[in-house]
């Protein structure tokens, strides 16, 4: 068989294999039809998210407005804080400030998969007490834009039996284009049991 004979068989094989490793490498390496998982997300926070929650409501900018002046749902932001710095000098003052939504109470890493029994516990137990027991009661999940976390947060309280849950994936920096935001204080209820390093609740230093 000559060469350019063998390159004519060749090249379609190599084009079939890398058609294939394009469809493997999917969904996270694609911007659009991301699936949505058959449970909780445990992969790397950031990366790119369906565009649905079965058993929640996708919100837009205009719905989440009207939401927040109409129905004072409970705004979890559930955004990883900021990893203290290795090496800082003993002593050294480690207060990073987080701007939010107006509100909102922040669960830093309350999306991370898996939690510890411990801190499903906690988070449960919380927004049970944020919501007054009232599993009607409207919750809007948010962190980043292309953020699994909040997906995570939001799936979790569909899935304990929550029937108004929303989700906003732009997140903090999707409201700030249009509001402002406000310096929010970790919550302390979680935060004490957050700090159990089982689960990376806190951002990887770059």
């Amino acid at each position: 068989m000559g060469r350019a004979c063998l390159l004519r068989h060749v090249r379609p094989i190599a084009l079939a294999a890398f058609a294939t490793l394009l469809v493997a490498a999917a969904p996270a390496d694609s911007p659009v039809d991301v699936p949505e998982p058959q449970g909780l997300y445990d992969g790397p926070q950031h990366g790119y998210t369906p565009p649905t929650l079965k058993g929640a409501t996708v919100v837009d900018l205009a719905t989440l407005e009207r939401l927040i002046a109409e129905d004072k749902p409970i705004l979890l932001d559930v955004v990883l804080a900021d990893r203290k710095p290795d090496g800082l000098p003993a002593g050294t003052l480690w207060a990073p400030s987080h701007r939010s939504i107006p509100r909102a109470v922040w669960l830093p890493g309350a999306g991370v998969a898996p939690l510890t029994a411990e801190q499903e516990s906690v988070f449960f137990n919380r927004v049970e007490e944020l919501t007054g027991g009232d599993k009607k009661k409207p919750i809007v999940t948010f962190c980043r834009p292309e953020c699994w976390g909040s997906w995570n947060a939001g799936k979790r309280l569909v899935e304990a039996g929550y029937g108004r849950v929303y989700w906003w994936p732009l997140g903090v920096e999707g409201w700030q284009d249009a509001h402002d935001t406000a310096v929010v204080k970790a919550d302390k209820t979680w935060t004490a049991v957050a700090k159990d390093k089982a689960s990376p609740l806190a951002e990887p230093q770059r």
